[in-house]
């Protein structure tokens, strides 16, 4: 029996034209061996199995050729090729920098520069994972990379060029390898494969692509796996059960399930998944990604950036026909942030079922259907939509003409409602709504003050010309009112009017907001003011406050006296050290502990 060798080994390119996938690189190394024209010091970057440390070898094995061809390559029949595929060539050395990373090791290899090539051309020190190198070693083969002599070639390797130092690539030629796309990986494993006489689905050559993520070695590598377990046949199904892939077809039917706000079936599908073994965030992360091709696969001009066989692809098209743009966005942004959730979730089944769920009423339209999942925010617009469309009762508002009209109450601020018209005559500062517009698209009407009725403001005027409200009676506009009102809504009214009081009267209405108004004797009202200055202050309005007063309580009728307060009815502001006193004297644990400890108020 012979012995078996990898596929990644078996089958690594011998020459440039063998090379898949990096065309423009091969293609310029192959002209530098031509044109005689070879830079001292290259360095090859890239993801892993792409080719960096194979074209390294071809390229050393080219350049020392004693008769190369036309077109760049090696001979492969000169001593020096010979010599070079039997592995006993002088003139080129491979050196891994990972397990070789020190100054002494470094220091062994300059030596070796000195002495010139016995055959061919050059020496070519090949220099893999050269990023492991420790600073020290770089800065030992800084100078001999600088002006090494004419017979000495330097190519470096690495996966992570961002960890070599700046004067290191300063005298490179840089060549960056790219990521095997899909389709080239599968046309390879193609010709593998009908070597190997390995009959296979093409579909499932597209999963191997797809896990090898840009690696062809990675690709070889999974190749034998499967062809191993397939036994020779490699199908799609046995591939995706070798590999513990999930089946993409789940992914297609998510989307169309939740297209179609099929919750429960789209449960039952995460539940079977999940029974099998599958990983939640692999399941969402999966997805995500799926639904990612399905939206470039929306737009030609984003269609080539899918990573997939050409069969995939139309699947993908003709999917994101049926999907909406908005779908697609927005489930995206929910299996991100369950993504970015998911470790440090306590219940990580319960966040991965949450996110279907929401992922499949994006679409949902009936938003008021019972037990309709929503997020917090959708709730908040269901609960406000609830809240307004609540039947309103309509009150009677006597406008400046003596009319009535029937207006619908408003909610304001405190929650109760009041007339629209009366609770214009209380604005003392009307925003501006200039150019605003309802919500059906009309511009919105602006109220004229002048044409309800008496606002505080003009009630201002009318004082100022009156001489003190002499002609109190004809301020109020509703003396045929008469609705009744009690203690609790004639306190809201107050406080509501001591809000509505112009910037200039901010001082006093701060201190009428303490006050506390009352029925003395249907409907006389009695304040109680807590000194003379504020008192003298307020008689001064007294008439605006109770023309007010009569609009809001819709009782043209009502009468208000001011008067000074008793001692006994001032009740004294207590500080936090009164109320701390006050406490210790209900508390002798309190007491003691104050004591005790020696604790004060900071």
């Amino acid at each position: 029996m012979s012995e078996y060798i990898v596929s990644a080994r078996k089958y690594r390119p011998q020459n440039f034209d063998a090379v898949v996938g990096q065309e423009a690189l091969t293609t310029t190394l192959k002209n530098s061996v031509k044109s005689g024209k070879i830079a001292h010091a290259y360095l090859f970057c890239g993801p892993r199995g792409v080719g960096k440390t194979t074209c390294a070898r071809i390229f050393a094995k080219a350049i020392n050729c004693l008769n190369p061809t036309e077109n760049g390559e090696a001979c492969n029949e000169c001593e020096s090729c010979k010599s070079f595929d039997e592995g006993r060539s002088y003139n080129i050395f491979e050196y891994d920098a990972a397990s070789n990373n020190g100054v002494n090791e470094i220091k062994t290899m300059m030596e070796q520069t000195r002495i010139p090539p016995q055959v061919g051309k050059y020496k070519v020190f090949i220099i893999d994972e050269v990023h492991m190198l420790s600073k020290d070693a770089f800065n030992a083969f800084l100078k001999t990379l600088e002006e090494p002599p004419s017979h000495v070639i330097f190519i470096l390797a690495t996966t992570e060029k961002n960890k070599i130092l700046p004067t290191i690539l300063s005298r490179c030629q840089i060549y960056d390898f790219e990521r095997m796309s899909v389709q080239n990986i599968i046309n390879h494993l193609k010709g593998v494969a009908e070597k190997e006489n390995i009959t296979f689905e093409e579909k499932a050559l597209s999963v191997i692509a797809e896990k090898a993520d840009g690696g062809m070695r990675d690709a070889l590598s999974i190749f034998d796996q499967a062809a191993s377990f397939c036994q020779g046949n490699i199908t799609y199904k046995k591939v995706i059960e070798d590999l513990n892939v999930l089946d993409e077809d789940n992914y297609f039917s998510f989307v169309d399930l939740a297209l179609t706000n099929k919750v429960s079936e789209a449960m039952v599908l995460l539940n079977s998944l999940l029974s099998k073994g599958f990983d939640g965030n692999n399941l969402i992360v999966g997805l995500a990604s799926h639904i990612r091709n399905v939206l470039m696969a929306k737009d030609s001009q984003t269609i080539k950036l899918l990573e997939t066989s050409e069969n995939q692809a139309k699947r993908y098209q003709e999917q994101a026909q049926k999907c909406p743009t908005p779908f697609l966005y927005t489930a995206l942004k929910i299996l991100n942030q369950c993504d970015l959730s998911y470790n440090s979730s306590s219940n990580k089944r319960l966040l991965v079922e949450l996110t279907i769920i929401e992922v499949a009423q994006i679409t949902q339209k009936d938003d008021d259907a019972p037990s309709a999942g929503r997020s917090p925010k959708r709730l908040k617009s269901l609960f406000k939509k609830l809240l307004f469309n609540q039947p309103k009762a309509v009150q009677q508002v006597t406008v400046a003409d003596g009319t009535q009209t029937s207006a619908a109450p408003t909610s304001n601020a405190a929650g109760t409602n009041i007339p629209q018209q009366a609770k214009s005559q209380l604005n003392i500062s009307p925003r501006n709504t200039a150019g605003k517009t309802t919500g059906n698209g009309s511009p919105r009407q602006r109220l004229k003050l002048s044409s309800i009725g008496n606002t505080f403001a003009n009630l201002k005027n009318a004082n100022d010309t009156n001489g003190n409200g002499a002609n109190a009676a004809n301020e109020i506009g509703n003396q045929d009112e008469t609705n009744a009102f009690t203690d609790s809504e004639l306190q809201l009214q107050w406080r509501l009017m001591c809000n509505r009081m112009p910037k200039q009267m901010v001082g006093i209405a701060s201190r009428m907001r303490n006050m506390t108004p009352a029925i003395t004797d249907y409907p006389n009202i009695e304040v109680a003011v807590d000194n003379q200055i504020l008192l003298d202050q307020m008689k001064n309005i007294q008439e605006r406050i109770k023309a007010t007063l009569a609009k809001t309580l819709h009782n043209g009728n009502i009468n208000l006296k001011l008067r000074l307060a008793d001692e006994t009815e001032i009740v004294k502001t207590l500080s936090k050290n009164d109320i701390l006193e006050l406490m210790k004297k209900e508390s002798e644990p309190l007491t003691l502990l104050c004591e005790k400890f020696d604790l004060e108020l900071s």
